[in-house]
């Protein structure tokens, strides 16, 4: 369902998750040594972009792993949310390659797990928040064989990636809060022990066009504001319709920028101001969905409103 949930950027997929990489790290299986930047100056505070200074060309045959700042936060562990930037180098061209700082300074967020590559899980596992690592590395290692062409990085370079760790974001298992009463609009919920797994339309009113919003559960976290992240369980049915088009309950729960434009206009509306641990329940007509052209890739017709349930876990 495009412009529905704020994903990694296709490139930073290949260094971020494990499928395609080979096995790396230094040969100790740890950090690396105190030449392990082969004369490569960074600087710069963390949360703000690097300053790197370049020693010539970065000649690398492993993948080595240095802390250049130490945060005073707490230490990153298995399972842990993490927000983090990232700025990638070309160590044949010393040139920079990507960078988050480039898109706002809007950190991404990961699970510190072994879903993640070794040479992006070194530079988060076992670091503290207001960290800055850096990782020298080959592109093969960093991104498979073929290299990184959408970073201009071919399979013969080296990599240098330099990584601040900004959080690590509280996920609540599921909503948290009081219960409130249903509104008369809203459909019920199917559920499977703690999880949503359809609506039920019996009963419920034909749609009046109107964009409506209510916490089925009012959470007692903090409210959202414009521009956080957050991660939320959700469930999308068209109205009337026998089964969901989306849903996040049987995965993992999904993180996106919220009140900036990455999702339906219906959820930036209704999902601000709502606190963490609320389970609200959606009506988005057209207008507010995907207009009249629909998403004929999930079923969506141009005059169908669509109802979620979203369970917001938390905001960062």
């Amino acid at each position: 369902m495009s412009r529905r949930l704020r994903r990694l950027p296709a490139i930073l997929l290949p260094l971020v998750l494990a499928g395609t990489l080979a096995a790396c790290g230094d040969d100790e299986g740890g950090s690396g040594s105190d030449d392990a930047l082969h004369g490569i100056t960074i600087s710069g505070d963390v949360g703000k972009a690097p300053e790197v200074e370049w020693d010539g060309k970065l000649e690398v045959d492993k993948t080595e792993t240095t802390v250049v700042t130490e945060g005073d936060g707490d230490e990153v562990k298995e399972g842990d949310q993490v927000s983090a930037n990232i700025w990638i180098g070309n160590g044949y061209s010393q040139e920079k390659a990507y960078s988050t700082y480039d898109e706002g300074g809007k950190p991404e967020q990961f699970t510190a797990s072994n879903d993640l590559s070794p040479v992006f899980r070194d530079a988060i596992l076992g670091h503290t928040v207001g960290s800055r690592v850096a990782v020298t590395t080959t592109a093969t290692e960093a991104f498979g064989e073929s290299g990184n062409s959408q970073m201009g990085i071919a399979p013969d370079d080296s990599v240098l990636m330099v990584v601040d760790i900004m959080d690590i974001v509280v996920v609540l298992d599921g909503p948290q809060g009081d219960e409130q009463k249903a509104p008369k609009w809203a459909p019920d919920l199917v559920v499977d022990g703690d999880k949503v797994t359809g609506l039920d339309f019996t009963g419920t009113p034909e749609p009046d066009g109107k964009l409506r919003s209510a916490a089925l559960i009012e959470g007692d976290g903090d409210k959202v504001t414009k521009g956080q992240t957050i991660t939320v369980n959700y469930l999308g049915q068209v109205y009337k319709a026998k089964k969901p088009f989306d849903e996040s309950y049987s995965r993992e729960p999904a993180s996106f920028a919220i009140g900036v434009g990455q999702v339906v206009s219906g959820w930036d509306k209704t999902l601000v101001g709502a606190t963490v641990g609320s389970r609200m329940i959606i009506a988005i007509p057209p207008a507010d969905g995907y207009g009249k052209q629909g998403n004929p890739d999930a079923g969506i017709k141009g005059t169908d409103t669509l109802y979620f349930v979203v369970d917001i876990l938390a905001a960062s």
